[in-house]
């Protein structure tokens, strides 16, 4: 039965567990940068499924790969090697310079996997297991229980104590904050090096190289989240590339299969070597065949197609943009961000802007109460740019 879309919405709020407060659109399908729902109205998508689709939508190259995948084998469990996965892991190895893959299902899993191996880390040196972790203020490392107790939003944890425990929060890009934490128990600090939920703050240098030297020192582990700042949206591979601070484990997820659901923990070989060993950690599903060519095409297309480049240059354009918008509007408090990963702060809630800006036909999000969020496909135009503003000065 063909239903319309107050139908299938009423729907899916029968049927669906209520732990999102979705927008009142059912979305059917995507073409470039383009969203159109069931009705065919079409949408500028400046939310690429929160930083997930870089390559926009019906890239023929990328649905071919995927479609040759599924006739030949989608799944067969780790017990088994499986060639579209060491093909991935090689080229990821390349990208991110990092020497060791686990594969996992998200980003959040990846995070739990990053938390595991530096504790193992750490009891290997040792034998205690009472070894504590740093995270930041305003972080967001996902939902899960590991990933929830790193995450320095006290909103999202509170109904869920205790957490994993041992874990203390500092101040991003307070290195004196991150000094008064530091015990002889510490075995990692961990931090997204762009805050993306957290309201879109860049690590900065010189906090990033002094956190470095203070882990080279006394033996902690540098652990990077890039799953929503990865995979390009920079104007890098990964951002931290762009300073040569290299973590010792890094997370990456969203972008890195452009709709699969895929992510990864990475580490150096010093890590990979002194960490997890065979039964420490597991997945039924990561790693396998469909969610292995889905990053092998991700990432050769990101090659072949200048990614980096575009993010770079059209990056720059809708930094200038919004920073007229953020000189115009008295409301709008200023501008921040990275490449294609950007934030316009206001003075206020931005909820009814980003609905107004929906109904117009341009989709946003935000990151807190008071800051739209700019995380699109990271193959826009800069008449995209254009486009977007134009809508969202309307509703403005």
């Amino acid at each position: 039965m063909i239903m319309d879309m107050q139908q299938y919405i009423e729907e899916a709020e029968k049927a669906l567990l209520h732990t999102y407060n979705r927008y009142q659109v059912v979305l059917d399908r995507g073409d470039g940068v383009y969203l159109y729902d069931i009705e065919g109205k079409k949408y500028l998508d400046f939310c690429a499924g929160i930083a997930v689709f870089a390559l926009g939508y019906n890239n023929k190259r990328y649905n071919d790969a995927l479609k040759a995948q599924i006739d030949k084998l989608i799944h067969t469990s780790n017990y088994y090697y499986n060639v579209p996965a060491i093909e991935a892991a090689g080229k990821l190895k390349k990208a991110s310079g990092m020497d060791r893959v686990f594969f996992t299902n998200s980003g959040a899993e990846a995070v739990e996997g990053a938390i595991k191996a530096a504790r193992k880390y750490a009891y290997l040196k040792d034998g205690t297991t009472d070894h504590e972790i740093i995270a930041m203020e305003h972080s967001f490392h996902g939902r899960t229980m590991g990933a929830l107790s790193v995450t320095g939003n006290p909103k999202y944890r509170e109904a869920f104590e205790p957490g994993i425990g041992n874990i203390r929060f500092a101040e991003m890009n307070d290195f004196d904050s991150v000094m008064r934490q530091v015990t002889y128990k510490t075995c990692a600090i961990l931090f997204e090096t762009v805050q993306g939920e957290g309201g879109i703050y860049p690590a900065q240098e010189e906090f990033l190289k002094r956190v470095r030297a203070l882990c080279d020192e006394r033996d902690i582990l540098l652990i990077l989240d890039e799953i929503q700042c990865g995979m390009g949206r920079s104007g890098f591979m990964y951002a931290w590339q762009k300073y040569g601070v290299k973590p010792d484990i890094m997370t990456t997820a969203k972008a890195l299969g452009c709709g699969v659901p895929v992510g990864a923990f990475l580490m150096t070989e010093h890590v990979g070597s002194h960490s997890l060993v065979s039964g420490d950690h597991g997945t039924t599903y990561g790693g396998n065949p469909l969610a292995g060519a889905a990053v092998g095409v991700v990432l050769d297309l990101f090659e072949e197609n200048h990614i980096l480049e575009n993010v770079n240059q059209v990056g720059a354009y809708l930094e200038e943009k919004l920073d007229e918008l953020a000189r115009k509007y008295e409301f709008i408090v200023e501008r921040r961000g990275v490449g294609l990963l950007q934030g316009l702060v206001f003075d206020r809630p931005v909820g009814e802007v980003i609905a107004k800006a929906l109904d117009g036909g341009l989709i946003l999000i935000n990151a807190g109460a008071n800051i739209i969020r700019f995380v699109p496909p990271l193959v826009i135009s800069r008449e995209n740019v254009d486009e977007m503003v134009e809508i969202l000065e309307s509703c403005l």
